[in-house]
């Protein structure tokens, strides 16, 4: 979800007058891996042998497809990062609002000690006032609750609704003002906060897409795609919900943002309970910023693109890509791979929406295959190659993700839970129509004029 439209026009003046951040190496050099680069997990008990660490991963490779996926891609996967590989997770993929506000209220509920959430929008409706309300109960019963909310996400938001959170003792942390009187570092008006994580207790993890926020009360499936609350389009999207060693590492990039934002103390918790094996789910966990030379979220997807041998899925709610990630769908195009795409078919931001669709033509012709979500608004970003490399979370694939939002991702190994993300995949599918190339040569010009238009804003987006 971004910026309402009116706001955005607002700030657009500001935007194009401040200082434009150079283009950054997104990608360092893919070349440079080490062949034969060992890659090692880690479990509850902390890191596997060299021996334990290739028994999983050929256990996933024997599970899956012919891939260049583990042969390539995982050593300099973990050198990009950092973030290791986890084993002994469970993971719950979860479609749409409604199954995922149940599930994350049913966690909020049975939390004992601490709970942290870091969202970009947190509107102040039913849906807000519910979590609100939870939160505020868990408080009261001496769970300390943490909250990082992005100042432009929740712009819109009445100040008394995050009043009711601090008086309640609620820690409320407004990630980089608005006002440059209240920054507390570099005022930077273009850097946000795009992450949607929510940790219980150190030991669960929900991430993804999805805001806090009405829009999402309906699903996209059945009686409920036609209409959503407000008399708006249902929101389409999707988030996970993780429990396991690897929710330590989510709690890392939580307790660095509040640090990195200067938040006050953090209450004394167990915020890093002795891992317990959860199941067997392979994860890792990756989190970007701009602070950073690159974004590592992209650079991975670049990296498994280039490794895939089968197939490239994607959908994504806003996509306005960099030269290197038009030639890396192309290339992978080239060579025979299954490269489709999902996307929206309509949208709440109209110049990512234009932007992205002026790349179709070069796309198709290189023989990528397009597909327009139907009937919803489309926020989901996910990815899924070769069937056994899957990726959830907040990342775009768009310049604002790319270089000057705060992201967050979870990269999941496996043909089990690749399986899932293929069925969920084709249900969007069948919700979609194609765009082929003799079709789309014949649009408007005034759709052509828009897509001009809105590429030369692609950079702030």
């Amino acid at each position: 979800m971004t910026l309402p439209c009116r706001w955005w026009m607002l700030l657009t003046c500001v935007l194009a007058l401040s200082a434009c951040k150079s283009l950054p190496i997104i990608v360092p050099d893919l070349a440079q891996a080490r062949s034969g680069q060992k890659v090692q997990l880690e479990g509850a008990r902390g890191p596997l042998t060299a021996a334990q660490s290739k028994a999983v991963l050929d256990r996933l490779r024997g599970s899956g497809q012919d891939t260049g996926i583990f042969a390539r891609h995982l050593a300099l996967e973990e050198a990009i990062v950092g973030s290791p590989l986890t084993t002994g997770n469970r993971v719950l993929l979860l479609e749409d609002g409604p199954a995922t506000y149940r599930a994350m209220l049913a966690a909020i509920a049975a939390a004992k000690d601490h709970i942290h959430m870091e969202t970009y929008i947190l509107d102040d409706d039913e849906v807000g006032q519910r979590f609100a309300q939870a939160l505020i109960e868990r408080q009261r019963a001496g769970v300390q609750v943490h909250v990082i909310r992005d100042s432009v996400g929740t712009i819109n938001t009445p100040l008394a609704f995050f009043k009711q959170l601090t008086d309640a003792g609620i820690r409320v942390l407004e990630f980089n003002p608005v006002n440059p009187a209240r920054a507390r570092k570099d005022w930077e008006l273009n850097e946000r906060d795009h992450r949607k994580l929510l940790i219980v207790d150190g030991r669960t993890a929900f991430l993804g897409g999805i805001n806090i926020s009405g829009v999402y009360t309906s699903g996209s499936s059945g009686s409920f795609s036609r209409l959503a609350a407000h008399g708006e389009a249902a929101w389409r999207d999707t988030d996970v919900q993780i429990q396991g060693p690897v929710v330590a590492d989510f709690q890392k990039l939580f307790m660095a943002t509040w640090a990195q934002q200067k938040g006050e103390p953090m209450v004394e918790r167990n915020y890093y309970p002795s891992p317990v094996k959860a199941g067997n789910d392979v994860v890792r966990a990756i989190g970007s910023s701009p602070e950073e030379p690159y974004s590592q979220i992209y650079a991975t997807l670049l990296s498994a693109i280039g490794s895939a041998e089968t197939s490239v899925y994607l959908t994504n709610a806003y996509f306005a890509p960099d030269p290197q990630l038009l030639t890396a769908l192309e290339d992978a195009a080239a060579r025979g791979v299954d490269v489709r795409l999902i996307l929206p078919s309509k949208t709440d931001s109209w110049l990512v929406f234009h932007a992205g669709r002026g790349y179709y033509e070069r796309l198709l012709r290189a023989g990528v295959r397009i597909f327009e979500r139907q009937g919803v608004i489309l926020h989901s970003k996910t990815g899924l190659i070769d069937g056994v490399w899957a990726t959830v979370g907040s990342t775009n694939l768009d310049w604002r993700s790319f270089l000057h939002n705060h992201e967050l991702n979870a990269v999941v190994l496996g043909a089990d839970f690749g399986a899932q993300v293929q069925a969920m995949f084709d249900r969007d599918l069948a919700g979609s129509s194609e765009i082929t190339l003799a079709q789309w040569k014949r649009r408007s010009i005034d759709n052509r004029f828009l897509e001009g238009f809105a590429r030369l804003w692609e950079y702030w987006l």
